[in-house]
């Protein structure tokens, strides 16, 4: 059974921010990481719990010959038929809140971290949780890190940022930040240890 009195600490941070790495660092500390994305990627993989409904709903065409989910397909179907996304949530989604509860369920360390990309943006997760914490850089090291990392055109890289939520609507809801603007690596550690201490881990 899981851990009664776990701190529920929700995780994120725009693109390019090091939210990832804050959350393996503190899995390392001992903290249990329920990363929304990977569950909500493993639904739509070969064998995945939302391929059936998906294949009845969209059709086989948006099957891969493994049985996952075509990206690129459901993308360009999506941005042609805006309405397409809403049925595809509402198939993966269920899913996800279902495999995120079994793992939290599963857990016995002091702290639960739930890292979720649209924590800001999603009504019902802000009263699931202790606290949230927002890994935070600005906009140019976004950018440039971005760029490095994933090779992308400027051009590219803005428009991912801009679909995300604005820097000051997820810092209006964070109870701690993270500020992560310098390439120091040490840095950052420095603050993930300061942060894990308070958090018992």
């Amino acid at each position: 059974m899981g851990h009664t009195s776990a701190i529920r600490l929700g995780l994120t941070g725009g693109i390019g921010s090091g939210k990832s790495t804050v959350g393996a660092w503190l899995r390392e500390r001992g903290a249990t990481l329920i990363d929304a994305d990977a569950i909500s990627r493993a639904t739509t993989q070969a064998g995945g719990a939302a391929m059936p409904a998906i294949a009845q709903h969209f059709g086989a065409e948006f099957v891969t010959a493994e049985g996952a989910l075509n990206r690129q397909r459901m993308r360009d179907h999506v941005f042609a038929h805006p309405p397409a996304r809403q049925v595809l949530e509402a198939i993966v989604h269920p899913l996800v809140g279902t495999e995120i509860q079994r793992q939290a369920l599963a857990s016995t360390s002091r702290c639960l971290v739930f890292d979720v990309p649209l924590l800001v943006e999603s009504a019902h997760w802000r009263h699931q949780l202790d606290r949230v914490l927002v890994v935070d850089c600005s906009v140019n090291t976004q950018l440039r890190r971005v760029s490095a990392r994933n090779g992308w055109d400027p051009e590219t890289t803005q428009a991912v940022i801009q679909a995300q939520s604005p820097r000051t609507r997820r810092l209006a809801a964070a109870d701690w930040v993270i500020f992560n603007d310098g390439d120091k690596l040490e840095h950052l550690q420095h603050l993930v240890k300061q942060l894990a201490d308070r958090l018992g881990l």
